[in-house]
């Protein structure tokens, strides 16, 4: 029998998986064998095929070696290491991230007595080989005495199920400081999500800046240390993209529009959004403040273009926007009398299917300004990008055809799991992203009637099949922050966002062997990194494996 220096040892090739999470997708072997080492004394040999992809490997690299040190117990240092060489190549020359970028790697860990330690990484991109680079990380701990211990050898072979692998943050209703947005990506970094979607404004704020407008940010903020400039999201960005994620920025519309919009009366420009300030809001929106975009008049367009221009300057070439499009109440436009009257001689009625005639054109004009602005900036860009919007009743898949061309648009869902919207979606050819209501929404159970999601809600959320395995996406983990703030915020998530990351990287037929032990594992690395994750259980079953594991199971499903 084996024995282990410690819990944490021992949990490193206990198990098929270790303490890998996500658990690879396509082949995994692990010794029982430890290597001792000090992390300043790796020796590296990556070889990329650029000048760019270098730099990114260079930075990948110094990401590494900080995570290794926080896994160091006491020191770090040691005076007789063993001798461990990384080497690393990268196939292709792309920086490209998108729902298309291969994020597959090859792990080979080898020791012998004449060469020491050489850890093989083999990927098609620099995302692979950083991926590779985070699972290497979760073959390390902390050696009792000082310096760190490595699985010895191991073979992993390991690719995403799913393309798209997200959390959506919401810093509109309460503001969210760029460091815990920053301490956010690095958490999904360590769990090898690779989309952060923010929902960056909503009609309680609009504290994004719009150089070409800027009236968004004067009227919108809470204040003016409460905003995000022009500069810090472009730092964002490339600070995300380091670590293997892209940040697609969510502009609301029509719906969820009320402060950042209100200045168009004082610059001639008529009311750019109606229902603003109603008393009764329950009649005209899904909650206050009220606020819903004027698509009669032409001035809104002409921002809601320009704000589109500088999310495409601030992003990548490849990358798209979310539109929004949910919760749109009818009832405000048919109360406002401009609209109404505008319609008319326009030639609709004021049907329930004339609004929707209306609401579609809103979105499909956005999507022509959207898809111009990209062809001017981007011309190299062969083919338009999709753009994103929420289900809503525009999205009911026995009308959504009449509307919403599925080649242009891909629907994020968020209705319950034992709704049929997906599988109807899916049916009609559209692509989707899946953030399931009842599993996936983790402000639920801080507010209202909304019931708390266990960490074991959220892993066994499965996303639904299709002939088509690229209509499905893949899927998001929702922190709406009506109730968050960043005292709160890395609580909130962390680590049950860990337990969507394992679902959609890896897609378990069945709960893995081991699961909990790993999730601790998991957990645990996440506090090392500085990362407030909150508990999933008293620290006894933590250091008593396999004695808790029927009592949680029965709780989370009473």
């Amino acid at each position: 029998m084996e024995r282990f220096e410690s819990q944490r040892d021992c949990r490193l090739s206990c198990g098929k998986y270790g303490s890998v999470w996500p658990m690879p997708t396509v082949e995994t072997s692990l010794s029982h064998n430890r290597v001792h080492f000090d992390p300043q004394k790796i020796h590296f040999d990556v070889r990329a095929p650029s000048e760019a992809t270098s730099q990114f490997l260079d930075e990948t690299r110094r990401l590494f070696l900080g995570n290794l040190r926080k896994e160091c117990r006491r020191d770090c240092t040691l005076a007789s290491s063993a001798k461990i060489v990384v080497k690393a190549n990268v196939i292709s020359e792309s920086l490209v991230l998108d729902w298309r970028t291969h994020e597959n790697y090859k792990l080979v860990i080898n020791t012998t007595e004449a060469a020491g330690t050489v850890v093989n990484i083999q990927a098609t991109t620099v995302y692979g080989a950083r991926h590779a680079f985070e699972t290497v990380s979760n073959l390390v701990t902390g050696s009792v005495a000082s310096g760190l211990l490595l699985v010895s050898d191991v073979i992993i072979s390991d690719r995403p199920v799913y393309a798209h692998r997200g959390l959506m943050l919401d810093t509109s209703r309460n503001f969210i400081p760029l460091s815990y947005v920053r301490k956010t990506i690095g958490g999904m970094a360590a769990s090898k999500m690779n989309v952060l979607h923010w929902h960056v404004v909503d009609a309680h704020s609009f504290p994004l800046e719009i150089t070409r407008v800027p009236q968004m940010r004067i009227y919108g903020a809470y204040s003016s240390s409460q905003t995000y400039s022009h500069k810090e999201v472009v730092r964002l960005m490339k600070y995300a993209r380091l670590r293997g994620i892209r940040i697609i920025i969510e502009i609301d519309g029509p719906a969820h529009a009320h402060n950042g919009w209100q200045w168009g009366p004082e610059e001639g420009l008529g009311h750019l959004s109606v229902c603003l300030n109603r008393i009764r809001w329950e009649a005209y929106c899904a909650a206050p403040p009220c606020g819903q975009l004027n698509p009669m008049n032409e001035n809104m367009y002409t921002v809601l273009k320009q704000i589109f221009h500088q999310v495409a300057e601030m992003g990548s070439p490849e990358e798209t926007i979310h539109m929004g499009g949910d919760e749109v109440y009818l009832s405000c436009w048919n109360t406002t009398k401009q609209i109404r009257d505008k319609m008319l001689d326009e030639g609709y009625d004021l049907s329930e299917k004339s609004f929707f005639r209306l609401w579609a054109q809103f979105h499909q004009r956005n999507l022509l300004a959207w898809e111009e602005i990209n062809r001017r900036m981007y011309p190299s860009i062969p083919e338009p990008k999709p753009v994103i919007l929420w289900s809503s009743r525009l999205t009911d898949p026995l009308a959504i055809e009449n509307y919403l061309p599925k080649n242009r648009f891909i629907i994020q869902t968020w209705v319950d799991s034992h709704e049929p919207l997906n599988k109807m979606l899916l049916q009609r050819g559209y692509r989707i992203i899946v953030s399931t209501r009842d599993a996936w929404y983790l402000d639920h159970g801080f507010y209202g009637s909304t019931e708390y999601h266990t960490w074991r809600t959220v892993y066994n959320n499965k996303l639904p099949k299709s002939r088509d395995r690229r209509q499905v996406l893949g899927g998001e983990v929702c922190m709406w922050s009506e109730s968050v703030d960043q005292n709160s915020l890395e609580s909130r998530i962390w680590p049950r966002a860990g337990a969507a990351a394992e679902r959609l990287w890896s897609n378990p037929k069945d709960a893995p062997e081991l699961i909990e032990r790993r999730f601790y594992r998991y957990r645990d690395r996440l506090v090392d990194r500085g990362i407030h994750a909150d508990a999933v259980s008293p620290r006894y079953c933590v250091l008593h494996e396999g004695m808790c594991e029927h009592y949680f199971y029965d709780r989370d499903n009473k």
